[in-house]
């Protein structure tokens, strides 16, 4: 059974810091591209950052320079770290992994809510 967790939201006022936490299981981690998402509310889920089983990265613009993802494949865990945050980062933060060898292998954890105030 495949389960992606996260852990690591919060509440934090602006200018502030969270590290969110993503642990797999039943899935063959170091075959998988791991991103997080979020998704606010009324609005589309989006895609924040990924990171490559080969450790290429892509951000979305209003991230970068303040959000880095790193992953631990002997932990199967994958990590965002979050700086600067600002009240428009406020959402619910969504683990996934994508499976490089079978599109139809593409998972997603239960979300963290962050929320970001003023």
């Amino acid at each position: 059974q495949v389960q992606l967790v996260e852990s690591g939201g919060g509440l934090v006022t602006a200018g502030g810091s969270l590290r969110l936490s993503c642990t797999a299981s039943g899935i063959a981690f170091s075959s998988n591209t791991m991103g997080w998402y979020r998704q606010a509310p009324g609005k589309q889920r989006e895609l924040v950052a990924s990171l490559s089983r080969r450790g290429v990265t892509n951000y979305a613009d209003s991230v970068k320079g303040r959000f880095t993802i790193s992953r631990d494949n002997t932990e199967n865990a994958v990590y965002l770290q979050m700086s600067s945050l600002k009240p428009e980062d406020t959402a619910v933060y969504y683990c996934n992994a994508q499976n490089v060898y079978s599109r139809n292998a593409n998972y997603w954890g239960r979300g963290t809510q962050v929320t970001v105030s003023s």
